[in-house]
């Protein structure tokens, strides 16, 4: 069990983390209602991971309103704040994907893969793309990452770069480089 310590609430460190969360809420509703695999892992009954993917033919496994519309809002909010921070970074992706679909013909794209690193066991994330890759067996996949995550992970597990590019978001506290790629792999 983690340990907690009372401290004076910065009112500055809420608003960062209000906005973070909310963030974070935004890219949850986003891909979990796009998603037609939804995978989770536990651990001693914790949670520890979760994947998420959309395939083409097969059922959206849940669709709420509410969250649309909210990712519908801060979408909109996001544009005109963000400055060209987020809105480059889609760009980018779809440029990538135009370029990826001239020569190839996926089945469906990992949106979202996550495991809690505090997990007391290891290799959580690579379970979960074994268990997708069962369920999708002969399909080609692909996904989004950049270089600010893990992008090594995907190598490891046979996942083949197709798609590089650099570019620097404008964010609200200055320029950030980073390099985004596409991944793909037929399971």
């Amino acid at each position: 069990m983690r340990q907690c310590h009372s401290v004076k609430p910065d009112p500055r460190r809420r608003w960062l983390n209000e906005r973070h969360f909310s963030f974070g809420r935004y890219f949850w509703y986003l891909e979990i209602n796009r998603a037609t695999q939804i995978l989770a892992a536990y651990a001693d009954g914790e949670f520890a991971g979760v994947l998420l993917a959309e395939i083409k033919g097969e059922e959206k496994k849940r669709r709420d309103f509410l969250q649309t519309l909210y990712v519908k809002c801060v979408g909109a909010v996001q544009k005109l704040f963000s400055k060209e921070g987020a809105g480059l970074y889609q760009e980018t992706t779809k440029e990538q994907l135009v370029h990826y679909l001239q020569s190839h013909t996926p089945d469906g794209e990992i949106t979202f893969l996550a495991a809690d690193p505090d997990c007391k066991i290891k290799g959580v994330g690579t379970a979960l793309l074994r268990a997708l890759e069962e369920k999708e067996k002969g399909k080609t996949l692909y996904l989004y990452t950049d270089n600010a995550c893990t992008y090594q992970f995907y190598e490891h597990r046979g996942f083949e770069r197709v798609e590089e590019k650099q570019i620097v978001l404008e964010m609200p506290k200055g320029k950030v480089p980073l390099t985004c790629f596409l991944y793909s792999k037929t399971v």
